[in-house]
Formats: C-alpha cells, sequence, structure tokens
C-alpha cells in the first residue's frame, strides 16, 4: 500500500527463523468464506491500522519454509491499495511497530525477496497510472 509515494512496512512480533527483526509487508491467513482480496484488506486493517481501496492485481509470491520439522509450501497474492483513511499506530498486538518509508528503500530494505519484488511491479503499476494522468494517494501491499 502506498501513499505520495510510500508504502506501509510492518514489523511483526514474531521473528525470523535466525531470531531476526523482520520488515515485511502486511500480510496473513485467508478466513473461511474470504476471497484473497477481501483477507488481503483485511490484513492491512488489522496490521497496519488503515482503511484501503484496492487499485490493482500485483500477483502471487510461493515459497517453502519449515515449521516443526515440515516442509510447507506457501503461496501469498499482493495487491496495490490505495489508502483511505485509518492511523498506523492503530495495528493490532501481532504487529510490533507499523510505519511509511519510501517506496524506494522499501525495494532495498524489505527482509524477503518476494516482498521487494511486488514493491517493483507497484512501482511499475504507478508509473503506467501515472503516465496515463492518474491522480491521488496509492498504497501497495
Amino acid at each position: 500500500m502506498v501513499r505520495d509515494g510510500e508504502v506501509v512496512a510492518i514489523v511483526p512480533t514474531r521473528r525470523a527463523a535466525d531470531g531476526a527483526r523482520v520488515l515485511a509487508l502486511p500480510k496473513g491467513h485467508i478466513d473461511e468464506g474470504e476471497t484473497p482480496l477481501q483477507a488481503a484488506i483485511r490484513e492491512v486493517r488489522e496490521e497496519a491500522g488503515v482503511v484501503v481501496e484496492h487499485l490493482a492485481d500485483l500477483g502471487e509470491v510461493r515459497y517453502w519454509y519449515t515449521r516443526g520439522g515440515r516442509r510447507i509450501s506457501k503461496a501469498v497474492a499482493f495487491f496495490l491499495f490505495g489508502y483511505v483513511e485509518g492511523d498506523l499506530a492503530d495495528h493490532d498486538e501481532e504487529v510490533e511497530e507499523a510505519r511509511w518509508l519510501p517506496l524506494s528503500e522499501a525495494r532495498q530494505s524489505l527482509s524477503y525477496a518476494g516482498e521487494r519484488e511486488m514493491i517493483e511491479r507497484a512501482m511499475r503499476v504507478l508509473r503506467e497510472r501515472d503516465g496515463a494522468g492518474a491522480s491521488g494517494d496509492r498504497k501497495d501491499r
């Protein structure tokens, strides 16, 4: 989610496997009966404290991780959102901190390569929209 060239990033309370702090985009699980888009809108509200509107689909990141000795496949859908309202301080207990970062900084500093790629895609979509005369606040998730 981006606003004026910035994206909301979070530091989850859950650490990386090596114990390091993680800087990530808001995301989470799909609840029963939700679409991936509905889940993303809900998760951004819960984890970043803001209400957003859907602008574009960015794609999906697929990866494997290990939990409890089991190898697990995961797919995460990402969307470009426009900021509507809200306060980053209004995030849930799963998040240590939510903050705005310039897109160019997020492209370099997010912890996960797949999320950095989504920032690249968001920047391309925003350039294309701006080139077509689009205006207004925008957010990436």
